[in-house]
């Protein structure tokens, strides 16, 4: 995939970044982080799902302010492109192992097949509330940024091109003035979904270790099943979703 400039992104919906030097010492330092954490026994037992291929690891990577990881500050060329932020979480750990994806006790067929035939595609803080789990805005993220941690191309992060403004658009006709989070946007949000999916083919987001890809909040991403050699340390990304600093920014059809 060619590299996008910053209004590409806001076609395409999402941004590759080869690998940089600043953002390869970045990689190797969150790295070490990372494999501190998987031997961690109640880590694993916190975090290992669907028949334990896949550790979730919300904010599980102990980075700091910034980004910094172990002493090493989150740096490359993306970081011209973010939208300015006050505060950086700590990142997620996602790591997916050989056999991606298993399957858990009490997890339905339907749910099952979700993940392995449509990634499990999503669009990230759309949270599900309540016994009939209905969705709202509850976690308005200003970016979702991904940066791969070791050298294993399957199983990689998916997203379906042009998605973010079918979803948009959908989003700001539902929401309108009211605050998001009081919005139930479980019936647009599905149509929407259900849209992309007849239009739009899903692509993949592979880039060695000190390499990034950004995508736009409203991008429909997901993970693609296990497709390559066994690699028992699995394939390892850090995820940063910082949050917008007001509301009003979440819905803006812009770069925030």
């Amino acid at each position: 995939m060619p590299m996008m400039s910053v209004p590409d992104l806001f076609q395409h919906g999402a941004k590759l970044y080869s690998p940089d030097a600043a953002t390869i010492r970045w990689a190797e330092a969150a790295a070490g982080l990372a494999r501190e954490v998987l031997r961690n026994p109640e880590a694993r037992q916190a975090n290992l799902r669907h028949g334990a291929t896949w550790f979730v690891g919300v904010d599980a990577l102990p980075t700091g302010e910034g980004g910094v990881a172990d002493g090493v500050p989150l740096a490359g060329p993306f970081m011209a492109d973010l939208p300015p932020l006050s505060a950086w979480h700590p990142a997620q750990l996602s790591v997916v192992f050989p056999g991606y994806p298993g399957r858990d006790p009490g997890e339905s067929e339907a749910a099952h097949r979700y993940r392995r035939v449509r990634g499990a595609a999503h669009v990230d803080g759309l949270l599900a509330v309540g016994a009939d789990r209905r969705r709202f805005p509850l976690e308005l993220h200003s970016f979702i940024l991904g940066l791969p941690l070791n050298d294993c191309a399957a199983a990689p992060t998916i997203y379906w091109p042009g998605s973010h403004r079918i979803i948009g658009e959908a989003l700001r006709s539902e929401i309108g003035d009211r605050a998001p989070s009081e919005v139930d946007v479980t019936d647009i949000y599905g149509a929407a979904r259900k849209r992309v999916f007849a239009e739009i083919e899903p692509q993949p987001l592979r880039v060695a270790p000190g390499g990034v890809f950004l995508l736009h909040r409203f991008t429909l991403h997901g993970t693609a099943p296990w497709d390559g050699p066994e690699n028992p340390e699995g394939r390892m990304v850090a995820f940063f979703r910082p949050e917008v600093a007001a509301p009003v920014e979440w819905l803006r059809p812009d770069w925030a």
